[in-house]
Formats: C-alpha cells, sequence, structure tokens
C-alpha cells in the first residue's frame, strides 16, 4: 500500500497528511475538543480532482471514510479512526451575482467568509449564529438560524450544488438534473455523496436590530410561557432565541459575571426603526435587567459569539424538537437553568415559524416543519476535567425535557445516538431517504455521519 500512498501524494494539488508528519496532529483537530480520532491519513483537498482521487483510493482499498468541511459538528463526525479523511477546507470561492442575487460558494467555506463576500453588496444567506461554521455541515443537515422566520432553512434557499458520489463520478444536482438527489441532499447530510460547490439564493440585507435581554433564572418560567406566545405573533422580520445560561465574562458587565440568566438573542431583519420600536416594546415591558439590543451590519450579529466559543473546547450536545414550552417544560428548564455546570454550557430554543414553516414536510427531508421550536442543550468547557460533569449535567437535561418532546431532533445538533434516532429525527421522510442512499451509495460509502443505511443488495 506504500506505493499506492505514494502514487495517491503525486496526484493530489493538495497536500496528503500522515500520522507521522509534524502537521499531523494539528490537521485532525476539529471544532468539539472531546473529539481524539486518529485517522490514518488525512487528504486536504484543493479542488474537485483531489477529492475524487482521495475517494477512489479510499474506496478501493476498503478505508473508512470521512468528509469534513468546517469541522463543526457536535459528534465529530468529520473525522474518523483508522480511516481515510477528506478535508475539503481547502476549496474555498465565495462568487456573488448580482444580477440574480445567488451565490456560489466553495465545499470548503465557513459561514463567515460567505457573510464578508456578501454583506458589501447589501446581502445574506440564511445561516446559523456562529461565523465559524462550516457552510457543508450546517447546509446538509437543515440551516436553522437569526434569519429562519424571514428567509426560511438555508436548505430552503439552496438552489444546485456540485457533487461526488460514490463510485467517484461527479454531478450536478438541482430541481431539473437529479432531482430526488437534490431533495436529499437538503436536509439528509452527507450521506449521498461529498459537496463540492453550493448555490444559494441571498436576499437584501445590509442592517440587523439585535442583540441579547436577559431576565434573572429566577424569572425562567415567566418569560418563557410570556416568549412562547410573543414570537409566533409578531412579523417574521423578529426572530429571537430563547436560552438558559450563565454570562461567562466580558464583554458583559462585571455585575452579570458568573450569574445564570434566561436570555433572548433577537435579530429584527426589517428596515424600519419605527416598526421595531413598536415590536420590541412588549419585551421592554418585561423588565429585562439587561439589554443590549441595537443597530449593527449583519455579519456582526453572526459573530457575537465567536469570541466566547474558540474551537478545541469540550462539547457534549443532546437536541429535540418541541411543540409546546407549557408549564411542566419551562419547570425543567427553570430546574437545569439553575444548575448549570460551566459558564459556557447552555440551552437554546430556536424558533420554528414563519417562512421557515411554511414548507411542506416532505418537500425537503427537514420533517419536522410542524415544530415550533428546535431545542439544543449544550455542555461547553475548555477544561477536559469537566468533561464528565458538562455530559451528566445536559443529558439529565434532555432527559428530564425529552417526554415533552415530538420525538427528533435537528441532526445538526446531535452526536452519535444510533439509529432509532436517525429514525426519529426523519420521520415519514426515512423510508424516501433511504431508497436514495440505495440508489447513489449502497455499499454505504458515506457513513461517518447520522446514517442512513441502504438496503442490503
Amino acid at each position: 500500500m506504500e506505493t499506492s500512498i505514494e502514487n495517491l501524494r503525486n496526484t493530489l494539488r493538495g497536500n496528503l497528511v500522515l500520522p507521522e508528519d509534524p502537521a499531523y496532529d494539528e490537521a485532525r483537530k476539529v471544532y468539539n475538543g472531546m473529539i481524539d480520532k486518529k485517522p490514518s491519513m488525512i487528504v486536504k483537498c484543493v479542488d474537485v480532482a483531489d477529492v475524487i482521487g482521495a475517494l477512489n483510493f479510499g474506496r478501493d482499498n476498503g478505508m473508512l471514510i470521512a468528509v469534513r468541511g468546517g469541522g463543526h459538528n457536535g459528534g465529530g463526525l468529520g473525522i474518523c479512526d483508522g480511516g481515510m479523511v477528506i478535508d475539503l477546507s481547502g476549496i474555498k470561492y465565495v462568487r456573488v451575482n448580482t444580477e440574480d442575487n445567488t451565490v456560489r460558494v466553495g465545499g470548503g467555506n465557513v459561514w463567515g467568509e460567505v457573510d464578508h463576500a456578501t454583506h458589501p453588496f447589501g446581502l445574506a444567506v440564511p445561516a446559523g449564529i456562529i461565523s465559524t461554521t462550516g457552510v457543508g455541515g450546517l447546509t446538509l443537515g437543515g440551516g436553522v438560524g437569526h434569519l429562519s422566520r424571514k428567509y426560511g432553512l438555508t436548505i430552503d434557499n439552496l438552489l444546485e450544488a456540485d457533487m461526488v458520489l460514490a463510485d467517484g463520478s461527479f454531478v450536478t444536482v438541482n430541481e431539473t438534473s437529479h432531482p430526488d438527489l437534490f431533495w436529499a441532499i437538503r436536509g439528509g447530510g452527507g450521506n449521498f455523496g461529498i459537496v463540492t460547490s453550493f448555490k444559494f439564493q441571498a436576499h437584501p440585507l445590509k442592517m440587523v436590530i439585535g442583540g441579547p435581554t436577559l431576565w434573572p433564572i429566577e424569572q425562567a418560567e415567566e418569560v418563557i410561557a410570556w416568549y412562547d406566545n410573543f414570537i409566533h405573533e409578531v412579523p417574521e422580520s423578529l426572530n429571537g432565541f430563547l436560552a438558559t445560561m450563565v454570562i461567562p465574562g466580558p464583554p458583559f458587565p462585571e455585575h452579570l459575571h458568573l450569574k445564570q440568566f434566561c436570555g433572548i438573542v433577537w435579530c429584527y431583519a426589517g428596515d424600519d426603526q419605527e416598526e421595531f420600536n413598536q415590536l420590541f416594546k412588549p419585551v421592554l415591558d418585561m423588565n429585562p435587567v439587561f439589554e443590549h439590543v441595537g443597530l449593527m451590519p449583519y455579519p456582526s450579529v453572526q459573530t457575537l459569539f465567536d469570541g466566547l466559543m474558540p474551537p478545541g473546547m469540550q462539547w457534549y450536545w443532546r437536541a429535540d424538537f418541541f411543540d409546546t414550552l407549557g408549564p411542566e417544560v419551562a419547570a425543567e428548564h427553570l430546574r437545569y437553568g439553575s444548575s448549570i455546570p460551566t459558564p459556557l454550557s447552555q440551552m437554546h430554543l430556536y424558533p420554528i415559524t414563519g417562512a421557515a414553516a411554511r414548507v411542506s414536510g416532505d418537500a425537503t427531508p427537514w420533517a419536522y416543519r410542524d415544530a415550533k421550536y428546535a431545542g439544543v442543550i449544550v455542555g461547553v468547557d475548555p477544561d477536559p476535567a469537566n468533561a464528565e460533569k458538562i455530559t451528566n449535567w445536559c443529558k439529565d437535561y434532555w432527559n428530564a425535557l425529552h417526554p415533552y418532546s415530538m420525538g427528533g431532533a435537528y441532526s445538526n445538533f446531535m452526536m452519535e445516538e444510533g439509529q432509532d434516532r436517525v429514525r426519529a429525527s426523519y420521520k415519514q421522510n426515512y423510508d424516501r431517504l433511504v431508497k436514495i442512499k440505495t440508489k447513489y451509495d449502497p455499499n454505504n460509502i458515506f457513513r461517518v455521519n447520522q446514517n442512513i443505511q441502504p438496503v442490503p443488495a
């Protein structure tokens, strides 16, 4: 195999990183510091030819293959032990077409790079809430964020993708070319191929009014009940996700540090200051103890939390969808929000209404269009010594809430949790995904993901 490895190296424009190479330990790092996997090789691709060559080599040698874009996946599903990592981080470009407000993005880009390119043109593509998140992983899983209520999920704005399939062939997928595959990648994850390029519909958006409001955790039940009524009644231009959290330190005022809060992070994507003032008056009437909401460029709201969440920290994730935030649910948020184990651990509830909810539940694999919220609990800390503490808190919080959930979770918020959870998260769309998986990847080459297993031959 050594000769074959040397042949692979000679065919690449990018780099082949092996365990004995000085760059290996840095190259195998992912965003979640709790993940410590050691692949046999990492192929750092810079173009589609590199991807095809790496995939063919890995498949023909029977290697386990993981595909990494931004490396943000909570479960570390962009890396594997003992196999090959096809690293797309060198495939980067963002091209904005102002004639139709579309954006072509490389498979290795992160969202901050997209925002940087689109903002001068007064455009934005709906994405998440952290600018260092990879475009590929977030898109293929769905894409929930600040603009979901106004412009839908990221997948609702995906127009086309270039893909390398399991057999090494290259295809462009859209509504008319391989429409079954185009349907599957809009929420079905990395099960169907390696996406080397995305084409998105962007929307006019230059400035937003955004930022957090905080209430003492003791008011969590009151705030949650109010929020549950408020957020679905206001115009779709106003989004806000709810959190239980600890203020870890700067840039927040010192008197808030290390105290527990129920918070809401707002993003108004309209262009009428007076409308915002009227919409926001009920928020201020709730008398938050801290409010820092103001006019800012859209990329700024996307980077609000980047400094608090650098790569390399310990992360443990659990998630569910919810259609209600009734008294029993609010009581559990008060209970566990009052016992957050480390300053960066938190819970978020993202509203799934407005434009995101108007898409049919079978129009994409993202099955929970009828959910009101995508919830996620994350245990976070820089110290590996606290890994067990944050994991146990996260699991306990999730176990308390799960009986009130809709049964499945947003796949981008999941760890490796088994086939039952994958099936539950795709609900009525799972069987259709299995058929497409069996057609395009019958040998399950792409299985380091929230795996949809093909029907055995």
